[in-house]
């Protein structure tokens, strides 16, 4: 009888560290978020994660225009990124077939077991001393008619600039651009499938990925961006982009 109440003891305290060691895994896996809702029913969420976990369809990162010197200024990200891509994007960059002039992409599909997003879009800043607000609202535009192109629902987006040593813009600043940029190329793509002048496109959720530091002002960056942008929509004209029609 004593063996019983024993072996029933054991056996409590096994399930007891086995479901603490499941809400240890399940609170690791928990990412900081902060969701928004965005016009066309699009989810803006800025998460705290690297551009390397992020589970979608297709991650967005920004590179400065290739130099020795910067690419020595490189922290954190950028570089985490490239080692589990096997150095892909340090060969691209160093041997000037992506050198990150003003807005040229490029498109790669990670090799298995590298990072979890499915693709991986490389858009360029150009160099440093040009980094503006409307150039980062470009690159918003950009990344969404990429993501239509492809027919992806899902989207994360990080800039990588504070990992590329810039300080030229706030982290708030570059973030109201970009998301500005996305929103209105959308309510573009929107209008333009109501009169049957693209290819059915949704998109569910776009991704804003800050680190710690940067979270809260990225955060701010996103509402001021929803608050323009909503504005800017509803002062559009609603005539028909086909002429006559």
């Amino acid at each position: 009888m004593r063996l019983t109440r024993n072996v029933l003891l054991v056996a409590a305290l096994m399930l007891a560290g086995f479901g603490a060691l499941a809400r240890s895994d399940e609170a690791k896996d928990e990412v900081k978020e902060k969701a928004f809702d965005a016009p066309h029913k699009v989810k803006i969420k800025v998460r705290m994660e690297g551009p390397y976990t992020a589970d979608v369809p297709l991650q967005v990162v920004c590179y400065f225009k290739y130099t020795q010197e910067g690419a020595k200024k490189m922290s954190g990200a950028p570089v985490e990124l490239d080692k589990r891509l096997g150095g892909v994007i340090a060969s691209l960059r160093e041997r000037g077939e992506f050198t990150g002039d003003q807005l040229e992409t490029l498109l790669i599909i990670p090799p298995k077991d590298s990072i979890k997003a499915k693709g991986l879009l490389l858009v360029g800043l150009g160099d440093e001393d040009a980094l503006s607000p409307k150039l980062m609202e470009a690159v918003g535009r950009v990344a969404l008619r990429e993501a239509a192109r492809l027919g992806v629902s899902r989207v994360a987006f990080a800039p990588l600039i504070r990992d590329q040593g810039n300080k030229k813009l706030g982290t708030g600043d570059v973030e109201t651009a970009v998301v500005r940029g996305m929103l209105l190329a959308y309510d573009t793509e929107k209008r333009l499938q109501k009169e049957g002048l693209s290819k059915e496109f949704t998109l569910d959720a776009w991704n804003v990925e800050a680190g710690p530091d940067y979270f809260d002002d990225t955060v701010t960056g996103v509402q001021k961006a929803l608050e323009e942008a909503g504005k800017a929509i509803k002062e559009r004209s609603m005539d028909p982009l086909l002429k006559g029609k």
